[in-house]
């Protein structure tokens, strides 16, 4: 089902990764200062219990023009990556009759959860995996459905779409040791508590599932970190005014990238929620694509 090439395997020291206390005034004028728990939308510090329903409330704005702003964006490239990240997990199954569960987290439009289910039955002649497609935004989730109706797929047990936050899914739909396969692209930075999240994928895959999280992450080459930054900053912005009508919300994306940890240090988180990772290198805990614009993470539940 999955090709572990991972380098040996290392133990890691637990450090603290959750929100800091600070002082917070209210949004309300005459109400009086109070400690609230902050977190960051891009490079705002905003009270944690805010982030969940701005970020929302952006990629309410942004659904119906999500896929073809990430072609825009990308000129193209995150469909190779998004190629990359299905094919590193070889999901699927060649025994007749064993059912490959994954959970796709966060997922959206479903170009993942497709990806899968392709891969599974071109590469392995398995009709019988089957994918949950989670998502917190009905609106992405529409498009989603929008999608699937067009594929074999559609109306079919093997997948399935439920509105869900990734910090709690729910021990009642989502059971604990479930999946094999813990899928989650480009949609991680955006939760409020990661450590959370990490936490909820471990209780749900099964001992020797696989969690993999493809995300924008540190271009580790100088010369391409400057031309990415300015890109980031003055291009997509802007096309996000012209093709969606939307700057605001396009300038929280590349600020949301930003502010998302290295690959060094969310390896360690992924550490700390209880998965093995490999070392703590390019090709060991995780592989950077072009350069570190995106990097693929795996941890294996081992308990």
């Amino acid at each position: 089902m999955y090709s572990r090439a991972l380098r040996p395997l290392r133990a890691v020291k637990a450090r603290s990764w959750g929100p800091q206390l600070t002082r917070s005034y209210a949004s309300i004028p005459g109400r009086p200062v109070v400690d609230e728990e902050t977190t960051h939308f891009g490079y705002r510090d905003v009270p944690k219990s805010e982030k969940e329903n701005m970020v929302k409330e952006v990629f309410s704005s942004v659904a119906s023009k999500y896929d073809v702003m990430n072609d825009a964006m990308s000129m193209g490239v995150h469909r190779l990556w998004k190629d990359e990240f299905v094919s590193l997990l070889k999901p699927g199954s060649t025994r007749v009759g064993k059912v490959t569960r994954c959970i796709d987290v966060a997922g959206g439009t479903g170009d993942i959860a497709l990806r899968i289910l392709d891969y599974a039955r071109e590469k392995k002649a398995d009709r019988d995996l089957v994918v949950d497609l989670v998502d917190i935004n009905p609106e992405m989730l529409k498009e989603g459905q929008k999608r699937f109706r067009k594929t074999m797929y559609h109306g079919t047990p093997q997948v399935a779409f439920h509105v869900g936050n990734a910090q709690e899914l729910g021990q009642e739909r989502f059971p604990d040791s479930t999946y094999d396969i813990y899928t989650i692209a480009f949609g991680i930075r955006n939760c409020t508590d990661i450590p959370a999240v990490l936490r909820e994928a471990h209780r749900v895959l099964k001992p020797g599932g696989v969690f993999a999280c493809l995300e924008f992450s540190k271009v580790t080459q100088p010369a391409l970190a400057s031309m990415y930054e300015s890109y980031s900053f003055s291009v997509i912005p802007l096309l996000g005014t012209i093709m969606a009508g939307d700057r605001a919300s396009y300038q929280y994306l590349v600020e949301s990238i930003r502010r998302f940890p290295s690959q060094e240090d969310f390896s360690r988180m992924i550490s700390d929620a209880g998965f093995e990772v490999g070392e703590p290198e390019d090709g060991g805990a995780w592989r950077n694509l072009w350069g570190g614009i995106s990097a693929i993470h795996t941890g294996v539940k081992v308990a």
